[in-house]
């Protein structure tokens, strides 16, 4: 029987600290790619005592993650407030792993702590190759959205081989999908993240603009109304709504026609919030 999915209150015993709230913010949970997880894992007969435990510990992986990504490269804080914010991100992310090995120990899951350290060091690998590639001004949006994909769902797809046959020859699908789709939304509704070399926006600009404009966007600090009006003149907004749409659609077709029917249903409702952005006025006059 299915238990009921409790895993951001579980993990707020390790989240919740007053001097994390205090001086920084983290990235948001992993809901979606855990909420998944956890509903694989529930209709696996061997994993399914496991779906809590397997599915906290994940989520405070890619948790810690996340909030290493977020410090900056260098520790040049203009003030106070910076520096420790910087800081308590650094510690936040390591203590987030810690509690991974810790609990996956203490339950005697050695191997597991195994197959998700690897996991943990492709995905830095992957994050290497991104970054160059950034940096180099030379990534198109269609290897954004592919490479981006790739890094977040790694940590995911640790489980594949454990996985019953019939639910690991969907999995790897279903859950690159919901992850594009989490991804295109993050960048549709973070304007200020789209004038950024390491957004969609940016690649897919690069592909369409003059050589003027180029030049503009590959200065070492762009000015950010120039890219702005770019952004614009290239309508940039339309061009996600439109990718996201499509992600969607395809999500959504691929659920109906799982086999395990009950599976497909619970999918299908940890979707819907992408459905519903989507069915807004704003979102489709864009459209």
């Amino acid at each position: 029987m299915m238990n009921c999915y409790r895993i951001p209150e579980m993990a707020q015993k390790y989240i919740d600290y007053d001097m994390i709230q205090k001086y920084t913010e983290l990235p948001q949970f992993p809901e979606i790619r855990t909420r998944i997880l956890y509903a694989f894992l529930n209709k696996n007969n061997v994993l399914q005592q496991y779906s809590e435990l397997f599915s906290l510990v994940t989520s405070l992986v890619q948790l810690g993650l996340d909030t290493h990504d977020t410090v900056s490269i260098t520790n040049q804080a203009k003030d106070m407030k910076s520096a420790r914010s910087r800081q308590i991100k650094v510690l936040a992310g390591d203590y987030f792993s810690a509690r991974f090995y810790y609990l996956l120990a203490e339950a005697g899951h050695i191997a597991m702590i195994g197959t998700l350290s690897d996991a943990i060091c492709e995905a830095n690998r992957l994050k290497i190759v991104f970054y160059q590639t950034i940096k180099g001004l030379s990534m198109t949006s269609e290897e954004y959205v592919a490479q981006s994909v790739e890094i977040r769902s790694r940590i995911y797809m640790a489980f594949s081989k454990l996985m019953d046959e019939s639910l690991n020859k969907v999995w790897p699908e279903i859950l690159r999908l919901f992850t594009q789709c989490e991804l295109l939304l993050q960048e549709i509704v973070k304007p200020e993240k789209q004038q950024l070399p390491d957004s969609w926006s940016f690649g897919y600009m690069l592909q369409q603009v003059s050589k003027e404009e180029r030049r503009n966007m590959q200065l070492e600090e762009p000015d950010p109304s120039k890219v702005r009006s770019i952004w614009m003149k290239y309508n940039i907004s339309s061009q996600l709504y439109q990718l996201l749409e499509i992600t969607t659609r395809q999500l959504k077709d691929k659920l109906q026609t799982l086999d395990n029917k009950e599976l497909s249903q619970e999918l299908i409702s940890i979707g819907e919030p992408f459905e519903r952005y989507l069915s807004t006025p704003k979102v489709l006059e864009e459209i």
